[in-house]
C-alpha cells in the first residue's frame, strides 16, 4: 500500500478540511508529519492538535515554511486569492498540491501558484465526515504515477475514490456526489411532511423517513444489485409502491427535476471558476 506523505500541509480546517485530517490520522498519517494552517480554528480543532501533537498555524508563519511534500487546500473557493501568499511558500517545484476548491480549476490554482504544476482536483463530499466519502479526481498531466496514487491513499482514507480522466467533468462530480448529500437530506424533509400532511405525528413522520433513507441506503452499499433491481424487487404490481412510483417516473415526475436541479449545480460550478 502507498504510504502516507512524509510531510503534509493542510490549508483550511472547516468541516471538510477537518474531516479529511480525523480520516488521516485515524489510518496512521504521523501527526509529525502534518502542519494545519487555519486562521480562525475551532476549539475541536485545537483540542485535537494539542491531543494528537500536530503543527497548527493561525496567523503569518512564513518563516517556519519550507516546501513540503504535499500541500492540500481546503479553503473556501472565494479565499483562493487572498489565502495564496499565506501558504505558497509550503510549495515548491516537486510538491502535490491537492485541490478540493469546488469550480477553481488547475488554471486557477496554477495562476497562484505558479513553482508547480502538480496539481490534483478532487471534489469529496460531506459523509466524508464519518469516513463513506465520494471523492472524484482529476490528475494534472504534471502529476506522477507515484503522486497520483499518492492523492488516492489519502482521499480512500475518508472513503471511496473515482478518477475522471477530463478536468470539466469535475464540475459534474460536484453537481452530482459533492452536492448529492443535500439532495438527500432534503428528501427526508419532504418525506417527513408528506407523512405529517397524510395523519402521522411529526415525530413518528420524521422517524418513519429518517430511518428509511438511512436503511435503503445501507441496503443498496450491501447489495450488489442494480438500484432498478432493488426498486423493482420492492414494487408489487398494483400494489401501493407502484402506485407512488406511478407519480415519481411520471413525465413531469421526479428524473427531469433531477437532471435540472444537477444541471444547475454544475452551472454554479463551472462559474465558481470565474
Amino acid at each position: 500500500m502507498q504510504a502516507f506523505p512524509s510531510s503534509l500541509v493542510l490549508v483550511g480546517a472547516g468541516k471538510m478540511g477537518a474531516a479529511m485530517l480525523e480520516g488521516w490520522l485515524g489510518a496512521g498519517l504521523a501527526p509529525s508529519a502534518v502542519t494545519v494552517i487555519d486562521p480562525a480554528p475551532s476549539d475541536a480543532l485545537r483540542a485535537l492538535a494539542e491531543g494528537q501533537g500536530f503543527s497548527l498555524l493561525t496567523g503569518d508563519a512564513q518563516n517556519e515554511a519550507k516546501p513540503s511534500e504535499v500541500v492540500v487546500l481546503a479553503i473556501k473557493p472565494q479565499m483562493l486569492d487572498q489565502a495564496a501568499a499565506t501558504f505558497s511558500p509550503w510549495v515548491g517545484p516537486q510538491t502535490l498540491v491537492v485541490s478540493v476548491l469546488a469550480g477553481k480549476t488547475v488554471a486557477n490554482v496554477t495562476a497562484r501558484l505558479p513553482q508547480t504544476h502538480k496539481i490534483v482536483r478532487a471534489m469529496p463530499n460531506l459523509p466524508a465526515s464519518v469516513l463513506q466519502g465520494m471523492t472524484g479526481c482529476y490528475a494534472a498531466p504534471a502529476v506522477t504515477d507515484a503522486q497520483k496514487a499518492l492523492s488516492q491513499r489519502l482521499l480512500e482514507a475518508v472513503g471511496a475514490v473515482e478518477w475522471v480522466a477530463d478536468e470539466h467533468l469535475i464540475d459534474s462530480v460536484t453537481s452530482v456526489s459533492g452536492s448529492g448529500p443535500a439532495y438527500v437530506f432534503f428528501l427526508v424533509e419532504c418525506l417527513t411532511q408528506a407523512g405529517i400532511r397524510e395523519g402521522l405525528p411529526a415525530a413518528v413522520a420524521a422517524k418513519l423517513a429518517r430511518k428509511t433513507i438511512e436503511g435503503a441506503g445501507e441496503l443498496l452499499r450491501q447489495s450488489d444489485l442494480s438500484p432498478a433491481t432493488l426498486r423493482q424487487n420492492v414494487t408489487s404490481p398494483g400494489g401501493t409502491t407502484a402506485a407512488a412510483l406511478e407519480v415519481l417516473m411520471a413525465e413531469d415526475g421526479l428524473a427531469p427535476l433531477m437532471e435540472k436541479a444537477v444541471h444547475a449545480a454544475r452551472l454554479r460550478a463551472e462559474a465558481l471558476s470565474g
